[in-house]
């Protein structure tokens, strides 16, 4: 293992949740419930985009290349988000008949703040200073987000039984690829011996105590633990869906690139 890997790879994995998962937010834009509502998601999502350019930026001061060429450049097996965080919206594309998933994007989101929220307050005492910092600063962001998916989760759960119905389905359906979050990857054992990040088990610990007080207001119980139905995006395991989005954010950033060399 070269100098600092296990730190090159929390890293990696951190911004690429962070950047997968900021890009299929801004899917939603014109799209959602109501307009209160879009300017409160396009709020998060370019927030969301700011802390993946944060990470970003540790990576670059590594030594890992530029920043805009770590994000846009690479193939998908060498991306390190969660698959869940990956996948589309719904059926359709953006511009051509777009049949989101509300219900499912929602607990996607609940879920993903609370472990982040999670994984930010294990930052915060990491050996490695810059990345305690810019977690810190993050986390100010990271409360009002929270906040907001909690609100549209409790709101839907207690609504009508269709509605119920639904978030319940996107409950069970997210929670069998949810490991893929918690997890650190082949690299897991040398990240929290180094004291980057608490060890897997806490961090899980911690997560399934947070969401479990958010279930319990609205009378909700899963037995099961988070699994990884779809392999480990940590190791480089993907869907198409990872392809189709990498394919888009990074469309102008390779033609400008193209152009560049005219």
């Amino acid at each position: 293992m070269k100098k600092n890997e296990s730190l090159r790879e929390l890293l990696y994995q951190l911004a690429d949740d962070n950047f997968i998962h900021a890009f299929r937010g801004s899917e939603w834009l014109g799209l959602v419930p109501h307009i209160e509502e879009d300017v409160a998601y396009s709020s998060i999502s370019q927030d969301t985009m700011g802390h993946a350019y944060m990470f970003y930026q540790l990576l670059e001061d590594l030594g890992e290349g530029n920043l805009n060429q770590i994000a846009h450049g690479r193939k998908p097996e060498q991306f390190r988000n969660a698959i869940i965080l990956e996948e589309k919206n719904g059926p359709g594309s953006y511009l051509e008949k777009p049949d989101y998933d509300w219900a499912f994007t929602v607990v996607r989101n609940l879920l993903y703040s609370h472990f982040k929220t999670i994984q930010l307050e294990s930052l915060k005492q990491s050996s490695y200073e810059p990345l305690s910092i810019v977690s810190r600063k993050i986390q100010s962001e990271q409360y009002y987000h929270l906040m907001h998916w909690e609100t549209w989760f409790t709101q839907l759960m207690l609504s009508t039984e269709v509605a119920r119905t639904k978030m319940e389905d996107a409950i069970k359906r997210i929670w069998k690829d949810l490991g893929g979050l918690i997890s650190l990857g082949n690299y897991g054992d040398e990240i929290s011996a180094n004291q980057y990040i608490d060890s897997e088990q806490k961090l899980e610990t911690r997560f399934l105590e947070s969401i479990e007080k958010v279930f319990k207001k609205v009378e909700f119980t899963i037995d099961e633990n988070p699994g990884m139905l779809r392999g480990n995006g940590r190791n480089g395991e993907h869907t198409e869906d990872l392809k189709q989005a990498i394919e888009t954010l990074s469309e102008v950033y390779l033609s400008d690139l193209e152009a560049a060399s005219w």
